[in-house]
């Protein structure tokens, strides 16, 4: 996961060259922002120099689904105040794929904070690197914009395969996205979190109601 995030960091560091930015502006933002999705997103609203307002409700609405991380993520072993602050900062996708799957469950919380240190010094240090070495990159490149949805991509399907006899939870968040992306298309993410983490509480509910066998 960690050599994954170098050629994306790469492709991010480039992105930030291209729009016209200083190169640092690549490592300030993997180092004190820390959110891949969003971090894509910030390079426009820099450039178009958007309003803070408007910057805070975009990280608001990017980032929202780590309200739903914290539920699972296990926080409870890492220890130390420092050390907390520090792993709630470093949550991020890959992290919370990491450490939520069955083969994670005996992992120290030691093992969990250098895991997400190595995965943030990996993005940094791609990033600083890619828009270190972005004007020998040519403006007609394509594409670099899409790496971070091909992860996302593998990330999912590892989680299928990890659940395969359990395919009404993925059933349900395609749907919950679907639907919300006929519904309420600016909104997608939050809507479809919504209607995915309703579904879950019903389907919860109705699995309590099920007589148990003799």
């Amino acid at each position: 996961m960690g050599l994954a995030l170098v050629p994306l960091g790469l492709a991010f560091g480039v992105l930030v060259t291209h729009s016209g930015l200083a190169w640092w502006w690549a490592a300030a933002f993997t180092t004190f922002i820390y959110a891949g999705s969003f971090e894509f997103l910030l390079i426009g609203l820099v450039t178009t120099v958007a309003p803070l307002a408007t910057v805070a409700l975009t990280a608001f609405l990017v980032n929202i689904r780590h309200v739903f991380y914290t539920l699972s993520f296990p926080l409870h072993r890492v220890q130390g105040r420092l050390a907390k602050t520090y792993s709630t900062f470093a949550l991020t996708d890959e992290t919370y794929a990491l450490t939520t799957g069955e083969q994670a469950r005996s992992w120290p919380g030691a093992r969990i904070l250098w895991l997400q240190f190595l995965l943030h010094l990996y993005w940094a240090g791609g990033a600083t690197a890619g828009a270190l070495l972005g004007s020998l990159i040519p403006d007609e490149v394509r594409g670099l914009d899409f790496s971070l949805t091909a992860l996302f991509t593998v990330l999912a399907l590892d989680a299928l395969r990890d659940r395969r006899g359990d395919l009404a939870t993925p059933g349900l968040a395609l749907l919950s996205a679907l639907v919300a992306r006929v519904t309420f298309p600016g909104q997608l993410l939050p809507v479809a979190f919504a209607l995915f983490t309703a579904g879950l509480l019903v389907r919860h509910a109705l699995a309590g109601r099920k007589p148990a066998h003799a």
